[in-house]
């Protein structure tokens, strides 16, 4: 039996946030989740899948930058209790509907490995721990910051078990996205 709960990380993902948002309520989101559970594609490690939902009422924090925009930056902790890290905005940018969307899942076991579980880690208990939306169609790549504060053990990091050539062929497809993007302010 397949349980989809939604992670106290997802939960800054608001309309007020610089991060993507779906109108509606946590439980519908989870409801949405459970029902393209079939489409559900491996994650960068085993325990963690993407599940592709319908765009429609989501909203990307996704920018794309132009020559001249201005961005600021910030060093805080994603959540209370962790280490700060550095964060890069684009000054006065808006949200944008999303072109597509994607809930990333985590198993409960595997975020019970860092004590970051909200549920029993038991098999089927998989929680939401990010909505990515985006402004333009294909493949959205782990931001590259995230994926090496996972690879090399950050706090608040989920080991990724990867050799170093998976780590760089990740890194390089997260690079060539990213490199022109940063969320709205």
């Amino acid at each position: 039996m397949t349980n989809i709960f939604t992670n106290p990380f997802v939960l800054r993902q608001t309309a007020e946030s610089s991060f993507s948002h779906r109108e509606g309520t946590w439980e519908e989101l989870c409801s949405l989740v459970k029902a393209n559970f079939a489409n559900a594609q491996a994650g960068y490690r085993e325990g963690v899948i993407e599940v592709t939902i319908p765009s429609a009422g989501v909203y990307t924090g996704l920018v794309i930058l132009g020559e001249g925009d201005e961005l600021t930056g910030s060093f805080r902790a994603r959540r209370a209790g962790e280490e700060p890290r550095k964060e890069i905005r684009v000054t006065g940018a808006q949200k944008a509907a999303a072109v597509t969307a994607s809930v990333i899942l985590y198993s409960s076991a595997v975020l019970a490995e860092g004590g970051d579980n909200s549920q029993e880690p038991v098999d089927g208990n998989w929680e939401i721990v990010s909505l990515n939306a985006s402004p333009i169609e294909g493949e959205m790549p782990i931001d590259p910051m995230v994926l090496m504060h996972n690879h090399f053990g950050s706090d608040g990091g989920t080991e990724t078990g990867m050799s170093d050539s998976e780590f760089i062929a990740l890194l390089r497809q997260g690079f060539d996205f990213w490199k022109n993007k940063a969320l709205a302010s």
